[in-house]
Order: structure tokens, then sequence, then C-alpha cells
């Protein structure tokens, strides 16, 4: 095989390699055995592809730089298809001194479930709204709560939802 089509061949098998990666892991860290094992399996027969062909003959420039900017270009494709796919939860966690109560109706009317209580914050009562959102929906959410707030103090954590309470699906 010509040195530079090699390189191509592994730099896809890589790319293609890391990004399955990248996606098991995430699955892996939101519970889902069954398709983080598929991902998995996959994986590593692409893995078994690239790595026989670097490591065919003697080392050939263009099949490691195939191999090394595969990797790094696999970690960047796999974050971004698992950005798009947006499974799971979030929790935001809104910090209001002022405005509490309406981020809180805010998102109820839109659909959210909404916690909220009073706490003591550094410079006074604050009140403290939890609301635990499907990812797809988080820019959404964002913009209720901006423009319920726009001053508020706003977190964003992964969520695994346990059991019971109100989820929107």
């Amino acid at each position: 095989m010509d040195p530079i089509l090699a390189g191509l061949f592994v730099f896809a098998m890589r790319l293609t390699d890391m990004s399955l990666d990248t996606l098991r892991l995430l699955f892996m860290m939101r519970g889902r055995k069954l398709i983080a094992g598929l991902i998995g399996a996959t994986q590593a027969a692409v893995f078994i592809l690239a790595v026989s062909q670097v490591l065919r003959g003697p080392l050939n420039f263009w099949t490691v730089l195939g191999y090394a900017a595969g990797f790094g270009c696999g970690v960047i494709v796999g974050m971004l298809a698992e950005e798009r796919l947006a499974i799971g939860y979030g929790i935001f966690r809104i910090y209001s001194p002022a405005r509490g109560m309406a981020v809180a109706q805010a998102l109820r009317a839109a659909g959210h479930a909404a916690t909220e209580f009073t706490a003591q914050g550094k410079d006074g009562m604050v009140t403290v709204v939890n609301a635990i959102v499907a990812r797809k929906d988080v820019a959404k959410v964002r913009a209720l709560i901006d423009a319920a707030d726009p001053a508020a103090f706003v977190t964003l954590d992964e969520a695994r939802p346990l059991n019971r309470g109100y989820f929107r699906h």
C-alpha cells in the first residue's frame, strides 16, 4: 500500500476508534451499559485494524502521523457527536438574591420542575432554585433564567436521576 494512502487509512481508523472511545466513555458514565459495550466491541475491532497497519513493516512517517492525528481529531469528533446527541440530564442551580420566585415560576410555566428554597449567601438571603432538565433543553432553560433574572448566578452539572420525581421528557 502507498505510504500516504496507508497514513490516510490509519488516520480514518483512529478517528473512528477515538470517536467511539469518547462516546463509549460518556455512555459508561451515564450508566448505559449495553450501548457502551457494543460501542467498545466495535472500537476494539477498528483499533486492531489501525494498529496492524502501523506495525506492518518498518515504521512509516505517514502511518505514525495518521495515527497521532486521528487520535486527536477523534477525541474532538467524539465530543462534538456527544454534544449533538445531548443524552441525559443536567441540574441547574440558580442563586438569585431578588428574583428567585420569578425564575421558579418561569421554569414551571415552561413545564419544568423547579424546587426553590431560601439560603444565606455572602451578602444576605438568596433564593436557590434547582431544576433538572433534559440536556437537549439546556439552552432554552438558560434563556428562561436569563429573562427572569439576568443577574442570577447559575451553575449546571450532570445529573443522573435515580427514581421518582418529575422529569419532562
